[in-house]
């Protein structure tokens, strides 16, 4: 009888575990089907602007051929006239001077902001990051008009530092936003043992806060770079001038006229543009994520 007994159990346990590790393992394969479907379908896009950058123009107008394919042999003459005879290379500078110059305003500014209303308590400050945060919902389509007007009454319309001074207003909330969260989760033992030390809130601020909350700042820096790097809507309303413009606006002005669209060059352009922001995210999405984690969860 007790043999039997025990061997009820222990055969019911052995059933159990080989169901559990079934489930699993059509789990995995299930999670795995998907996610190679997603990939496949996310990955298409890209895959044809590489295999457009790399045809003929010829190639190209030739309807009968495989767009998926390059039947006529690879070619790097796209690029070559994309940015020898057009102002590519132009464009491209333009959006590297802004956007440092956005995230380096962005992060001053953000990183003062957040620490004052994370760590400073002071009446209305909660009621004031509230604000500062709703402030990012508001779709920038409905403030380029009234924005319009104010950098043309100050004389930077058509030129790209009017972008420089017209950026914050998408950066600046979300990324203080982020910091505030960040700020919030570091235990206030720090702030006790930095005044007991004798540090003001400046020292504090650079020699504790900063260095603690480095992915916070990575994320909120990789935000403020995406926005600069990719805003459409501001510089086609405010910059005409190929001189001034950016690559997101001065790419597709200058490589389309009328109904004639280089395909090549813009895919080869859309390539060369996509590549600063996917080399960052490569190599920094770790931080990225720790950031948006902690600011979405705290605060």
């Amino acid at each position: 009888m007790s043999t039997a007994a025990v061997s009820v159990p222990t055969t019911r346990a052995v059933s159990l575990v080989g169901s559990l590790r079934r489930n699993r393992r059509w789990a995995l394969i299930t999670s795995y089907v998907f996610l190679v479907l997603f990939a496949i379908f996310f990955l298409i896009p890209p895959y044809y602007m590489i295999v457009t950058s790399l045809k003929s123009d010829a190639e190209v107008a030739h309807m009968a051929t495989n767009p998926w394919i390059v039947a006529d042999g690879f070619t790097l003459d796209q690029f070559r006239i994309l940015f020898t005879q057009t102002d590519f290379l132009i464009f491209f500078k333009n959006t590297v001077i802004v956007t440092v110059c956005v995230v380096c305003i962005t992060m001053v500014v953000s990183i003062l902001a957040a620490f004052s209303l994370g760590r400073m308590r002071f009446w209305g400050s909660s009621i004031l990051a509230t604000g500062i945060f709703l402030t990012y919902l508001v779709p920038d389509t409905l403030l380029f008009i009234p924005l319009f007007q104010i950098v043309k009454a100050i004389g930077l319309l058509n030129s790209y530092w009017g972008m420089v001074l017209v950026y914050p207003t998408l950066t600046v909330p979300f990324c203080t936003w982020i910091m505030i969260g960040y700020f919030q989760s570091i235990p206030k033992e720090l702030d006790e043992a930095a005044l007991i030390d004798g540090a003001g809130h400046m020292q504090m601020l650079l020699k504790i806060f900063i260095p603690v909350a480095l992915p916070g700042i990575i994320a909120a820096t990789i935000f403020a770079f995406t926005v600069s790097w990719a805003a459409f809507v501001y510089p086609m309303a405010f910059l005409y001038s190929s001189d001034q413009q950016v690559l997101t606006v001065g790419t597709v002005t200058s490589l389309i006229r009328a109904d004639v669209y280089k395909w090549g060059m813009l895919m080869a352009g859309a390539l060369t543009a996509a590549a600063p922001p996917l080399v960052i995210y490569a190599f920094l999405m770790d931080y990225y994520i720790a950031g948006l984690t902690a600011g979405a969860t705290k605060g």
